[in-house]
């Protein structure tokens, strides 16, 4: 039986510091990483992230055979299941185990009128500049000295600031003219602001309550970069929790600290990940307070979900531009209102990522570097993976046996290529938590080892129990 032994000790913590300040999609070389529980830093952490992704199957550049497509890629094998359990875990958080919250899945599609109501198509810009010299255009929000170019150096030679929104616009019908104009949504938020009266009228809720969305949104982003941290098409996570004005302040405080404590509770470690408030100049108009959950990337803190306290104003313009009632009749106090929002909105994509870099360690075992992704087992694409110890038909048969016990229950992978510790090694480069393996004495003992993916450990257990013991460790 194969067995590892760590030769390091995993238990060094520091926080990520002076890390890279660069425009996006930019890195130096020879940056050095000490994530939580590392025996040694990381060189490079970005790029191992997009090697470990191509390698394991998580994520594709988009079109590869075409010579792809800028800021579009592919969840893999892997990476499929990896975001889905991101997404399932914030459900589980925010609609399965709360009472005062409802799902929703609106259009994707939507017509202008309600971007018009939003603000989008006057306020969704970015101002954008152009490099006269080499031609290169940026945001100039993100440069650093509005003056000169951050790709050639040269000074005085950018244009006047355009703005650029970043709608994507199409048509829908076959008649291409204004009365066919559509919007691919930015953002999932207004889907559930235009649907308030008809929650409350289902589902019998009233305020506080949430109305919470997973989905995909579009951005005609001027600067995507950074793999799939900022990119046209992504999935959000997000919710709007209607509450009485009087009780804005507080909720909002409530979610700041509930949102900041669901990345600890899945795996970050607290001294990288950060609840930032925004200063006076960086509200919107419409946001009495917003804050931002941020993680330490290897480019430095970035956002990785939004806090805002949005007032009365998003059902307000749908009020005007509608003509349609979105207030709430509270009848045991005989009053009418407009509900004030709380919305905690989260990138699923990004927070993917944050994950991968906050499970990814190396350290050393019998002399051999083992990387491995110490992911939250609710985090993890793979709960479990069955190993039979060769490919004789009479382990093979029983182990497949065992792997559809399991299967009904959790999402379990099948290897039975190359030596034992080599499977363990793909199991542990994608974070699975336990690997179990069927080796010859199962036959007699009908038991199996069972090897824990961060301490190596391995214990044995009757194929019986399996079930159940996984069932304990997996809660």
């Amino acid at each position: 039986m194969f067995a590892d032994t760590p030769h390091v000790s995993a238990g060094n913590r520091r926080p990520i510091a002076n890390l890279l300040d660069t425009e996006i999609g930019v890195r130096g070389s020879g940056d050095y990483v000490t994530m939580p529980g590392m025996a040694e830093p990381i060189e490079d952490l970005f790029d191992k992230i997009v090697n470990l992704s191509k390698r394991r199957g998580i994520v594709f550049p988009s079109a590869e055979i075409y010579g792809g497509f800028r800021s579009t890629y592919d969840y893999g094998p892997v990476g499929v299941l990896m975001l889905r359990n991101v997404k399932d875990a914030w459900w589980r958080s925010m609609v399965q185990l709360r009472s005062d919250v409802v799902g929703l899945d609106a259009s994707i599609l939507s017509p202008p009128a309600i971007w018009e109501a939003s603000g989008h198509l006057t306020n969704f810009t970015d101002p954008l500049v152009d490099c006269r010299k080499c031609g290169v255009r940026h945001r100039q929000d993100k440069l650093d000295d509005p003056t000169t170019c951050p790709s050639c150096g040269t000074t005085g030679q950018l244009t006047e600031p355009r703005q650029f929104n970043l709608m994507f616009k199409t048509q829908a019908g076959p008649v291409q003219d204004e009365g066919a104009v559509a919007y691919l949504r930015p953002e999932t938020a207004q889907g559930m602001f235009i649907n308030f009266a008809n929650v409350v009228n289902t589902s019998r809720k009233r305020p506080p309550f949430g109305i919470a969305q997973i989905g995909k949104s579009f951005r005609n982003e001027i600067t995507p970069g950074n793999f799939v941290f900022r990119t046209r098409e992504f999935e959000q996570m997000e919710m709007e929790f209607f509450v009485p004005p009087e009780e804005a302040d507080q909720w909002y405080e409530y979610w700041c600290n509930e949102r900041l404590s669901w990345y600890v509770e899945h795996g970050m470690d607290p001294d990288n990940v950060r609840l930032r408030p925004h200063g006076d100049d960086e509200l919107s108009h419409y946001s009495s307070g917003t804050s931002d959950v941020e993680f330490q990337f290897p480019w430095g803190w970035d956002e990785l979900e939004g806090i805002a306290n949005r007032g009365d104003y998003d059902l307000t313009q749908h009020i005007e531009h509608s003509g349609q009632k979105l207030e709430y009749f509270d009848q045991a106090n005989d009053r009418r209102y407009i509900p004030h929002v709380i919305e905690p909105a989260a990138g699923a994509t990004r927070t993917m990522m944050a994950f991968l870099m906050a499970a990814y360690h190396e350290e050393v075992v019998n002399d051999e570097k083992r990387t491995v992704l110490r992911l939250h087992h609710r985090i993890a694409p793979y709960k479990a993976a069955v190993l039979p110890l060769s490919k004789k038909p009479e382990l093979t048969g029983p182990a497949r046996e065992l792997l559809a016990m399991l299967q009904p229950h959790w999402l379990v992978d099948y290897d039975e290529t190359q030596a034992i510790g080599r499977r363990y090694r793909r199991q542990d480069e994608i974070g699975t938590p336990y690997c179990i393996t069927f080796d010859f004495d199962s036959l007699e003992d009908k038991a199996v080892t069972v090897r824990e993916r961060d301490s190596m450990e391995q214990v044995r257990i009757p194929i019986a129990d399996v079930p159940t013991w996984l069932s304990e460790h997996l809660v």
